[in-house]
């Protein structure tokens, strides 16, 4: 498939998957557009890079579906200025989204394989504004907190409140919560001690890995 045909898919992608969603944000359209999502994926699902669904990438982990990744950013409300926690780098698809729309990512996966090749592919897409660390996602990056936006790429048991001490004031985090009796998509709002949740919608995430990095 050539450069252009991949354009293409994507930008057919983003109107027929994403915009008629009712995604509006125009910078994480934008990101959405520009993203190669076809370097993200393995080789053998490149020819479904653009389609409306999560793929596999290996060590039990998915890229997620184009949609939730656009409404999860969108939920975010990311700025130009502001430093982001990425628990979950995965296939570093949605760190790249995430990199066009903040200052600073910090990226946490535990699984060392997937950090690896993400950060491959990142480089070579020549992001600067991004940092890895292999570890256990449930303890966050706290070095470097605190965060202006925190976003969780797998499902969580229960609402990480651990997490949003990791958070400014008036920080926001997404996350899925839940696991075999359904998960839902929740944002959450950091005011003093308490995060004022809500529910997004219905979504289908691999568990949130525990432990040490493998």
């Amino acid at each position: 498939m050539t450069l252009d045909e991949f354009v293409l898919k994507r930008a057919r992608m983003v109107e027929e998957q994403i915009v008629a969603r009712g995604v509006r944000d125009k910078r994480v359209l934008e990101a959405m557009r520009k993203v190669p999502r076809h370097l993200f994926v393995p080789e053998g699902f490149v020819h479904q890079a653009y389609d409306d669904n999560p793929l596999p990438i290996g060590q039990g982990q998915t890229i997620s579906q184009p949609y939730i990744v656009a409404a999860m950013s969108e939920a975010l409300h990311v700025e130009k200025n502001h430093r982001v926690l990425e628990i979950g780098t995965g296939s570093g698809y949605q760190t790249a989204i995430l990199a066009e729309l903040a200052q600073m990512v910090w990226s946490v996966e535990i699984i060392e394989e997937l950090s690896s090749r993400a950060r491959q592919v990142l480089n070579r897409l020549d992001y600067r504004n991004i940092r890895f660390r292999i570890g256990d996602g449930n303890i966050g990056w706290p070095e470097f907190a605190p965060y202006d936006r925190i976003i969780v790429t797998a499902a969580a048991e229960n609402f990480p409140y651990k997490l949003t001490e990791q958070l400014v004031e008036g920080g926001r985090i997404v996350v899925p919560v839940g696991y075999s009796g359904g998960q839902a998509l929740i944002l959450g709002v950091k005011h003093g001690k308490r995060v004022v949740q809500r529910p997004l919608m219905d979504v289908v995430f691999v568990p949130l890995v525990r432990g040490k990095p493998k």
